[in-house]
């Protein structure tokens, strides 16, 4: 893989952390990494060791995290609100990289990580296919 290769593909990467709210598919990525989509998720997947599309659900997975902490908005709105197009699909999804229900984590008590600076927060509470490989959890 060339260095411009990898730039297109932290360029498609940027693009992901960025508009993660907004319909985003494979071509429209690949369009952006200047790829054809077939190339571009098999380069993703080689490079960030995950598909574009489960790095998008994580980004959102991620945001609606952060969202349901406030406690401020119902879990359709937060769906909705990252880019989600099922409610559905979104609570299976949720459920499967954070270990419990969109609903049940909104009524958690998230206190304890009020005081936490966010870039721990974040760092901490990622969601993660591989839970052994979040931070702090011995492996």
């Amino acid at each position: 893989m060339t260095p411009e290769d990898l730039k297109h593909l932290r360029r498609a990467r940027d693009l992901i952390d960025r508009e993660y709210a907004r319909p985003l598919d494979v071509p429209a990525m690949a369009q952006a990494a200047l790829m054809s989509p077939a190339h571009f998720s098999r380069q993703f997947r080689a490079v960030f060791g995950e598909t574009p599309y489960t790095y998008l659900m994580t980004r959102r997975i991620e945001r609606a995290k952060a969202l349901l902490r406030r406690g401020d908005l119902s879990v359709t709105e937060v769906c909705l609100a990252v880019g989600a197009t099922s409610l559905g699909s979104f609570s299976t999804r949720f459920t499967e990289l954070v270990g419990e229900s969109p609903s049940a984590y909104r009524s958690r008590n998230h206190s304890a990580t009020a005081v936490i600076p966010g870039c721990w927060v974040k760092l901490v509470t990622r969601p993660s296919r591989h839970p052994q490989a979040q931070a702090g959890t011995a492996g």
